[in-house]
């Protein structure tokens, strides 16, 4: 009985969701180009399962296994292709060479980091330069002229992190120490950095300025820190402490932007631009307003796919047509993982993905259970439980990872998601009102300030936090364990003769 329910909850999943098996050979294909290397070529291979895939439209099952493979080739050439990018023989003897700063400087203990573009191969670096007055000024898009030892990079791993992997993920191909007499600033040209290089650096250059603006008129500190990081995106100012806090608590996905940052200001941009004649249009620069935010932010990860889902949103929306669902988040994950297959390892690509999975999965059936009847009469009640059903299922998609990467378990995520996401929400509006008001900074400020004090209170509560290891294979086996508990759950759901939405599919 349950071998047949799960067939047929499968079957009904890729016919409602047919990218979803596109998305599984993609990355079957990506962690195959990872792990093994072969002395053959694929492309051939390729043009075989494509030309194969062509002559069997007449044999249905045959044609997709002849997709899957092709997709699975697919993924193995682009993550080749990824590899060779990434691959970059650096010269232990120091050479001159002129790059652009395109972070905001973060102060160590004998440095100060900023990330490099190098103007001529338009590759990204990590540089240290040594502590001074001049380094502690540095700012993005300033040009300079520097003569240092590039490195590969190096290997360095807490837990099951490895910042070698981060570093390669986000483009990084090597490091380097610059000594304070070895520098200067000097006028850079950037004619051979991509014009994706270029765009990104000049909303960067924006948003330094505005973060510059938020400094000199409220101050620094801790409010200042999480109203960058939730605003603008910029987390070089959080301390150890407060990170620490708001992972304790279950509120650091606050910290990093992602759908629901994204979400919110969608909300807002429709309230205030849609109308019903000009409707084409008003979508229109909503959709170019969101990406032009997601450059203002630095295109982290989960920014990136909350955008590209928000786009197809909005542009399904124009025909009436089922929005938000697991074919849309399946689409997302193709077009980012073809752009950069190594997103596929990134923890914030796993998480954010996790997050939205489970709650397309998991969201209706908390809604089918709870008593609409009452719900609809008392729409705080709903909102109150809507807002927990979805923190629910997004810990469950999130938790093991979480534990895996992390060593670490919240257990006052639901307390903790009551107050930071009306927080953030009000952050938000605020921060879009302080363009226009310039007073109310000192409300977003204490808001802020605020935010921390409570989380900060919640942090001290006995069991806040649980360490726990779980290995990869203890961590598959728990998602196994939550799908089996889904299908059960979903199985009792059809036998009590309940109507199960299919709304998140």
């Amino acid at each position: 009985m349950c071998t047949f329910a799960l067939e047929t909850i499968i079957s009904q999943t890729m016919k409602s969701a047919p990218l979803l098996y596109i998305v599984i050979c993609l990355v079957a294909g990506i962690v195959a180009g990872e792990y093994f290397r072969i002395s053959f070529p694929l492309f051939p291979l390729l043009l075989a399962s494509v030309a194969a895939s062509l002559f069997l439209w007449h044999r249905p099952y045959a044609q997709s296994a002849a997709v899957g493979v092709c997709v699975f080739v697919l993924g193995w050439l682009v993550m080749e292709r990824q590899q060779r990018a990434l691959q970059v023989e650096w010269s232990n003897a120091e050479v001159s060479y002129e790059a652009v700063v395109i972070s905001e400087p973060v102060e160590k203990k004998k440095t100060i980091g900023v990330d490099l573009l190098l103007a001529k191969s338009g590759r990204k670096i990590k540089s240290y330069f040594n502590k001074d007055e001049r380094s502690r000024h540095l700012r993005i898009g300033d040009g300079l002229k520097i003569q240092s030892a590039i490195k590969a990079n190096r290997e360095w791993r807490q837990g099951n992190f490895s910042y070698k992997r981060y570093l390669e993920i986000h483009g990084f191909t090597g490091s380097t120490y610059v000594a304070g007499w070895k520098w200067q600033h000097a006028q850079v040209s950037l004619r051979d950095v991509s014009r994706l290089e270029r765009t990104r650096l000049f909303f960067l250059k924006l948003r330094s300025r505005l973060l510059s603006r938020l400094r000199d008129e409220g101050g620094g500190g801790d409010s200042f820190a999480v109203v960058a990081a939730m605003g603008l995106g910029d987390k070089s100012s959080l301390s150890k402490e407060l990170r620490d806090v708001y992972a304790v608590t279950g509120g650091a996905h606050v910290l990093a932007l992602s759908g629901l940052h994204l979400g919110i200001i969608y909300m807002l941009l429709s309230w205030l631009i849609v109308g019903r004649r000009w409707r084409n249009v008003s979508l229109l620069v909503i959709i170019l307003s969101i990406w032009a935010f997601v450059f203002l932010v630095g295109l982290s990860t989960s920014v990136v796919r909350s955008a590209i889902m928000l786009s197809v949103y909005a542009l399904m929306s124009l025909g009436h047509r089922d929005k938000m669902s697991v074919n849309t988040l399946a689409f997302t994950a193709i077009v980012m993982l073809l752009v950069n297959p190594l997103s596929l390892f990134d923890i914030g690509f796993q998480m954010s993905f996790a997050a939205v999975g489970f709650i397309l999965l998991l969201l209706p059936l908390f809604e089918e259970m709870a008593p609409m009847q009452i719900l609809l009469v008392h729409p705080v009640l709903k909102w109150l439980m809507t807002m927990m059903a979805v923190s629910c299922a997004a810990q469950l998609g999130t938790a093991p990872l979480i534990a895996y990467y992390f060593g670490r378990f919240t257990t006052y995520f639901l307390l903790t998601n009551l107050v930071v996401i009306p927080a953030v929400t009000l952050i938000l509006y605020l921060s879009v009102a302080v363009l226009l008001v310039p007073s109310l900074l000192h409300l977003l400020l204490y808001i802020a300030g605020l935010l921390n004090q409570i989380l900060g209170k919640i942090a001290t509560f006995p069991g806040a936090s649980v360490e726990i290891h779980p290995s990869l294979l203890q961590t598959l086996l728990v998602y196994v364990v939550i799908l089996a508990g889904y299908l059960l759950i979903r199985k009792i759901t059809q036998v009590a003769g309940w109507s199960t939405s299919r709304r998140g599919w």
